[in-house]
């Protein structure tokens, strides 16, 4: 028995080994330099970054911050928890500049073989992945689709999945599209063309509007060469939530990336393939750094709540700076493998 045992044992760690050593991962160090100097001058200056935190698939190790600013710290939001670094600079200094760097270790996420019996569940508990946001309302024609989509569905997973195929099938990446798009689902449902912002955003109101709990999950993807420039490398994804599992990870708006970029139709094995493997898998060249829309940072900026926070955000005399113009701020990210 005990020999029955011992083989077992084996068997068991050398299937864990296994697992780990096909694990895909990405390691290095990304780092963001802001310069601010180029603002009005005699006013007060402050910036708001995402920070990220290690979780169950990224490490973050080895920060450090410097810069010329009066003072800094590390906050999170009161609603989503999403953690910011914050700095600024008092009125009378010309030079306003920050560096942040932090090493992380990304793992691939492989969701498969996911439970189709749906254990009881209360969705008040999920709440705040339920309910609207400023440019994803629930009602009018979201609800009506959302209910077109999932009616011969039961259970969450049944739904989820019609709705990300449905995503899939009717949303198309335009690369013209500023930034990560803003996610105004109802223009998108009449123009279903933008980016990752656009396609999650609408993946997640159909998905609260059909009753599955759903959220957005912001990041920069990371370098697949030694050193890269990822300045404009931002991503998002969505997750919903599984009853008796938790939350899994979908991204149909690289599946629409990657028939746009390889110039694949729906019908294509290859197209087949990218479906298949971002519905709950997601690839290690990315790094979490912020969760939550219709954002109040901390300390509270001066003007709106943020659609996302996506990107770093400043305010030069309680007047936002606007993140998509270089010429107005200045910031840059690099990517260094290690």
């Amino acid at each position: 028995m005990k020999k029955v045992l011992s083989i077992l044992v084996v068997l068991i760690l050398t299937q864990m080994t296994s697992l780990a050593l096909a694990a895909q991962s990405r390691s290095g160090i990304v780092t963001l330099t802001v310069d601010l100097s180029a603002q009005a001058a005699g006013e007060e200056a402050r910036l708001w970054i995402p920070y990220p935190l290690s979780d169950a698939q990224q490490v973050i190790s080895d920060i450090k911050v410097s810069g010329d600013f009066a003072s800094s710290g590390v906050y999170t939001d009161r609603r989503f928890g999403t953690a910011i670094l914050y700095a600024e600079w008092p009125k009378e200094v010309k030079s306003r500049t920050l560096t942040f760097s932090f090493a992380v270790e990304r793992q691939e996420i492989r969701q498969t073989g996911l439970p189709t019996v749906e254990p009881a569940w209360n969705p008040a508990d999920y709440a705040e992945y339920l309910q609207p946001t400023s440019l994803g309302p629930l009602d009018g024609e979201v609800k009506k689709l959302a209910e077109s989509i999932t009616a011969k569905k039961k259970t969450v997973l049944e739904k989820a999945r019609a709705i990300y195929d449905w995503t899939v099938d009717n949303m198309y990446r335009n690369p013209d599209t500023l930034g990560c798009g803003k996610g105004d689902v109802c223009l998108l449902l009449k123009n279903p063309g933008g980016k990752c912002t656009d396609i999650s955003s609408v993946y997640i109101a159909l998905c609260r509007a059909a009753g599955v709990p759903a959220r957005e999950i912001f990041s920069i993807r990371l370098g697949k060469k030694a050193e890269e420039d990822i300045t404009t490398w931002q991503h998002c994804w969505a997750e919903f939530f599984l009853p008796g599992y938790g939350w899994v990870s979908v991204d149909p708006a690289d599946v629409r990336k990657a028939m746009l970029t390889e110039k694949l139709d729906l019908d294509s094995p290859k197209t087949k393939e990218y479906r298949e493997f971002f519905w709950g898998g997601i690839d290690p060249y990315r790094v979490a750094i912020a969760r939550g829309r219709d954002l109040v940072l901390n300390p509270p900026q001066s003007g709106q709540p943020l659609n996302t926070f996506g990107y770093p955000y400043a305010e030069v005399g309680g007047k936002a700076v606007d993140f998509y113009n270089p010429q107005e701020f200045v910031y840059s990210y690099t990517f260094k493998e290690k």
